[in-house]
């Protein structure tokens, strides 16, 4: 009788076993399930979005425009300054960073024009970006000083409030004539620096310039505008100056194509006009 019960009592054991590995393997099997079910889904994609998502970034970057269903309207860059894989062309960067330096010129000439100093400057655009030059130095200094004239702080609280707001950084220059300065000068790179300085200072603490957006440079003589040497009232005017220069921020093979893209942005206006 003992060993019967032994007997039945190893039966039952194994069969308790297996039913806890079939349990075991059904878990499994579940997870399993669940897993590819899961899967499944995250690779579904819904085919009509990713037609209409294709078809609008199409349009975007000036592709010709589908017959199918396009959410997007008009082009962003023009079909002829984007190349065939799609980026914009430098000429189309050069002639936007352009554009944009003309627009802060016409902001600068208006502001001015309101005072009645729109003479009182001279601007050009080029590839260092927009020069706003204080030219002739009986305009803005007393002759041999470095402290701004009435007229110069004027004409600086019109050009600042429009400049402080721009991402450009500036660069004050500095320039002379080629004759010698008088005491307290030495020379002409402490003259020129002294007048720069002068306009960095008003630009900043009376203007709100972010100071970490300019600088000032001397640049004494080395630089004329007209002949080094001239000795005419209009000579000596233009090389006695001091230069606002607002710095394009493009890269220099951009910058190299800004005087082109004005000629051809002008050319595009006078035919339009």
């Amino acid at each position: 009788m003992s060993a019967r019960r032994r007997r039945k009592h190893q039966e039952e054991e194994e069969h308790e076993n297996e039913e806890r590995w079939m349990a075991s393997y059904m878990d499994m099997v579940t997870v399993l399930m669940c897993m590819f079910i899961v899967l499944f889904a995250m690779s579904t994609v819904d085919a009509k979005k990713f037609e209409a998502l294709k078809n609008s970034l199409a349009t975007g970057f000036g592709q010709t425009k589908t017959e199918k269903i396009d959410t997007a309207t008009g082009v962003v860059v023009p079909p002829t300054h984007v190349k065939d894989n799609g980026t914009t062309t430098d000429f189309a960067l050069a002639q936007r960073e352009a554009q944009n330096l003309e627009k802060l010129k016409d902001k600068i000439q208006a502001s001015l024009t309101h005072d009645g100093l729109q003479d009182a400057v001279q601007m050009k655009i080029d590839e260092r970006g927009l020069t706003i030059g204080l030219v002739g130095s009986s305009t803005f200094f007393a002759s041999n000083r470095a402290e701004l004239s009435a007229q110069a702080v004027q004409v600086l609280d019109d050009i600042g409030p429009v400049l402080s707001p721009e991402p450009y950084q500036v660069s004050i220059e500095g320039h002379a004539d080629f004759r010698q300065p008088g005491a307290p000068y030495p020379t002409n790179w402490e003259l020129s620096a002294g007048r720069a300085t002068s306009v960095l200072r008003h630009l900043v603490e009376s203007n709100g310039f972010p100071s970490a957006r300019i600088a000032a440079v001397s640049y004494g003589s080395a630089r004329p505008l007209a002949s080094a040497t001239g000795a005419s009232d209009q000579d000596l005017a233009q090389n006695r100056r001091v230069d606002v220069v607002v710095l394009s921020n493009q890269p220099e093979r951009i910058r190299e194509l800004i005087p082109k893209a004005l000629q051809s942005t002008t050319a595009t206006a006078s035919t339009t006009g």
